[in-house]
């Protein structure tokens, strides 16, 4: 697939360290030359100096025949203005653009084809905040990622010493909750990855992937590790996008005290929150944090655009008694070196916001991508299409398909309504709506079991412990040119 990715940032460098690892022709523009020169030395790639929502730019990174525009820039406007010329002057299949404002989300008509003919929009700061209103709800987590309309949930814990299931082979679980199905799909070991066997004991400090239906979640994993007290209070250091957006969408259900440094900033907030108390200073001042009680703080979230002051903020809160603290970092050299230290979750924001571009890229029928463990794994809710004569999947069980050795099909949802036509095309709302009524009382989670058979139209989600797998799990949901 020919790709141009407009701007350089964490977002695009992330996006296309990722495409070009699959054998795609990537082109990255960008107006900082430096930028661009640091990617090339690392990755096969193309890049274009210039202002992305320039034609002759665009022209010179190939759009006349590019299948996707992806438009990360750090500016709305000139990722508004891109995917209209990639639209209309050079006709691009696709067009993907990052929209920061809550203005422009606020009016989706705005990305229409009748004005900036944007196919999907991307807020990475909505992405995060709802990343991180899952970490608040399920405290025990290191991830709860949703598929299939928040069916199904894949979550990571951190097994620990008095679980009932630390020590013990994984074909227990069954017995310890009967009443739940559930599967762990991956486990990792000191960074390395164990595909999971009815005979593999889980150790204390192994970080468990399992899958189960989303009210099932809680349920095991009190199995897996004793559980945190719920969430109640919460500190955000930074009142940017993301800490703003944070503060508004908690304030009703816990009580959250948000740190800014610039006094403008605070104004503001203190005007948009209802019940949040915004606190004018630095979260890295001691003084500061003891004074507002930081030892009393169920979590202690560090989200300002310096990822120095985050470490050092959390850090800090950690050593002063705050329960559990969240720092967001963009380097993932950074992120790599605090995960799981004093810092007991450290967020990457590129990496949580890769998932909703990459489900827009990967071949076949994909309904959502999560990236996992900073990147190095993946998880995949692929739709099967076909019959038991095109498809490689469909009409078989689990155990008679040729997955490559450590992906693993962890639940399969069935009944889900269609949101496209079949060859790709958007139902209107009428459709949609006519899908969700016929649907709403039969959709099924099955967990996936060695004899379980998958039917046309269930949405399959896999766990795929290493990316360089991801072509060829792919190419298994295809279905033959003859079904089409």
């Amino acid at each position: 697939m020919k790709i141009i990715i407009l701007g350089a940032g964490q977002v695009g460098s992330s996006v296309a360290e990722s495409l070009v690892s699959e054998a795609n022709d990537i082109t990255m523009v960008d107006v900082d030359p430096k930028r661009l020169a640091l990617l090339q030395d690392r990755l096969d790639l193309r890049t274009v100096t210039g202002n992305a929502s320039h034609p002759s730019v665009l022209v010179n990174a190939g759009a006349h025949d590019a299948d996707m525009v992806l438009a990360v820039t750090e500016h709305d406007e000139t990722n508004l203005v891109a995917c209209k010329l990639a639209a209309t002057l050079f006709n691009t299949p696709t067009k993907i653009a990052r929209i920061r404002s809550t203005e422009y989300l606020a009016h989706p008509e705005i990305f229409s084809t009748e004005n900036f003919c944007v196919d999907f929009a991307i807020s990475p700061e909505q992405i995060l905040t709802e990343y991180i209103e899952k970490l608040v709800e399920f405290p025990e987590a290191l991830q709860v990622l949703d598929f299939a309309s928040g069916k199904v949930s894949l979550v990571a814990v951190r097994a620990l010493k008095g679980g009932s299931l630390v020590g013990q082979e994984l074909q227990q679980l069954r017995k310890h909750v009967p009443n739940v199905d559930t599967r762990v799909a991956a486990i990792f070991r000191q960074d390395r990855p164990i595909i999971p066997e009815g005979d593999t004991i889980i150790e204390a400090e192994d970080e468990v992937f399992f899958i189960a239906a989303t009210e099932d979640i809680r349920t095991v994993m009190r199995e897996l590790r004793k559980m945190d007290r719920p969430v109640k209070h919460v500190m955000i250091a930074g009142g940017g996008k993301i800490g703003r957006r944070l503060a508004m969408t908690l304030e009703k259900d816990y009580q959250v005290r948000i740190i800014e440094r610039n006094y403008q900033a605070c104004e503001r907030l203190a005007g948009e929150l209802s019940n949040a108390l915004v606190l004018h200073g630095d979260a890295t001042d001691e003084t500061l944090l003891e004074s507002e009680s930081v030892a009393e703080m169920d979590l202690f979230c560090a989200l300002t655009n310096d990822e120095e002051n985050n470490i050092m903020a959390a850090l800090l809160a950690k050593r002063m008694g705050a329960h559990k603290v969240i720092a967001l970092i963009n380097r993932r050299a950074y992120v790599d070196l605090v995960q799981g230290s004093r810092i007991d979750i450290a967020i990457s924001p590129a990496q949580v916001t890769i998932g909703s571009l990459l489900a827009y890229v990967r071949h076949g029928d994909v309904a959502a991508v999560h990236s996992l463990r900073r990147g190095a794994a993946e998880a995949l809710e692929l739709v099967a299409h076909g019959d038991a004569r095109s498809s490689s999947v469909v009409g078989r069980k689990i155990e008679e398909i040729k997955l490559p050795k450590g992906a693993t099909i962890g639940a399969i949802v069935r009944g889900l309504p269609r949101t496209e036509g079949l060859f790709g095309e958007s139902l209107n709302s009428a459709e949609l709506e006519k899908n969700l009524v016929d649907s709403s009382h039969s959709i099924r989670v099955i967990i996936a079991h060695h004899d379980t058979v998958i039917e046309s139209e269930d949405h399959v989600i896999l766990f795929v412990v290493n990316r360089k797998m991801i072509r060829e799990v792919e190419k298994l949901f295809q279905v033959n040119v003859g079904f089409l």
